[in-house]
C-alpha cells in the first residue's frame, strides 16, 4: 500500500508539468513575480529537506550496520554521488536545450510569420521536452524513495516537485504552440515529458525488491538528498532569479524552508 501511495505521489509530481502546458495558454505564464515566488519556494522546502530530514536518515541507516565514522563517510560520499550523478545529466544535455528558459511571447509571436522561425520553434520545444524527461527521471527516483521512508515526507517532496514542474511545462508549451498554433500538441508534448518522473518511480519499485537493509537504504537515501540539493542550487534558484526581482525568491525560499519546518515538526 505504502509502494502504491509513493507511486502516486511522484505520478502527481510528474503531470504537474501538463499543468504548466495549460498555463501556458494564460496569462498566469507572465507573471514572473508569482514564477519566482514559486521556484524559490520550492527550493525552500528541498533545501531544508535534503539537510534536515534526509541526511540524518541515511546517516542513522548506515549507522546501524558501520561505525559512526564509517557511515558518516558513506553518507557523505553518497550525498556528493547524487549531485555527480544529476551533474553528469545536466552536462550531457546541451545548453540550447536548457528546460529552465522560457521563450519570449512576444518574440515567439513575431517568428509565426515565417516558416523558418516557426520550424525553429517547433525543434526548441521538442528539445525542450526530451531535455525535460532526461532531468525528471532522477527527480522520480527520488520523489518515490523519500515517500516509501514517510508519506509526509513524500507529499513535502512531491509538492515540491510539482512547483518545480510547473514553469517547465510553461517552456515546453509556449514554443510549440507558437510554433504550430495548436494546443492539443503543445499540451500533449507537455504531458508526455512528464510521464518520466513515474519511470524513476517504477525503477525506484525495482530497486526496493532486488535490494534491501539499511546499507542500501541509506546510500540510496544520501544519493537523493544531493540530487534533490543540486536541482534547487542548479536549477531553481537560478530560474527563480531570472523570472522575478531577487527579494521575491529570497521570500519564497524562506517561506518553503519554513512550511517544511512546521510540517516536519507537526507530522513526522
Amino acid at each position: 500500500m505504502t509502494i502504491l501511495i509513493a507511486f502516486l505521489i511522484t505520478l502527481f509530481a510528474g503531470l504537474s508539468t501538463g499543468i504548466g502546458g495549460l498555463l501556458a495558454f494564460t496569462k498566469m505564464a507572465n507573471k514572473k513575480s508569482f514564477l519566482a515566488f514559486s521556484l524559490g519556494l520550492s527550493a525552500g522546502v528541498m533545501i531544508y529537506v535534503s539537510f534536515i530530514e534526509i541526511f540524518p536518515k541515511a546517516f542513522d541507516s548506515l549507522n546501524a550496520v558501520y561505525a559512526e565514522n564509517t557511515a558518516y563517510l558513506i553518507t557523505t560520499v553518497s550525498f556528493f554521488g547524487g549531485i555527480f550523478l544529476i551533474g553528469l545529466i545536466d552536462y550531457l544535455v546541451p545548453n540550447s536545450m536548457n528546460p529552465h528558459t522560457l521563450p519570449s511571447l512576444n518574440g515567439a509571436s513575431e517568428t509565426e510569420e515565417e516558416t523558418l522561425e516557426r520550424s525553429k520553434l517547433l525543434r526548441m520545444g521538442l528539445f525542450t521536452a526530451m531535455a525535460i524527461a532526461i532531468h525528471n527521471f532522477p527527480e522520480g527516483l527520488a520523489t518515490f524513495i523519500a515517500a516509501t521512508e514517510s508519506l509526509t515526507l513524500g507529499v513535502s517532496i512531491g509538492v515540491a516537485i510539482a512547483i518545480h514542474n510547473i514553469p517547465e511545462g510553461i517552456a515546453v508549451a509556449m514554443p510549440i504552440y507558437h510554433a504550430t498554433g495548436s494546443r492539443a500538441k503543445a499540451f500533449g508534448y507537455t504531458f508526455l515529458s512528464g510521464l518520466a518522473e513515474p519511470l524513476g518511480a517504477i525503477v525506484g519499485i525495482i530497486l526496493l525488491q532486488a535490494f534491501s537493509g539499511d546499507f542500501f537504504f541509506g546510500i540510496l537515501f544520501a544519493a537523493v538528498g544531493g540530487i534533490m540539493f543540486y536541482i534547487s542550487i542548479d536549477e531553481l534558484l537560478p530560474s527563480a532569479e531570472k523570472y522575478g526581482k531577487h527579494h521575491v525568491s529570497i521570500i519564497g525560499l524562506i517561506v518553503g524552508m519554513m512550511i517544511m519546518a512546521m510540517s516536519l515538526v507537526l507530522f513526522l
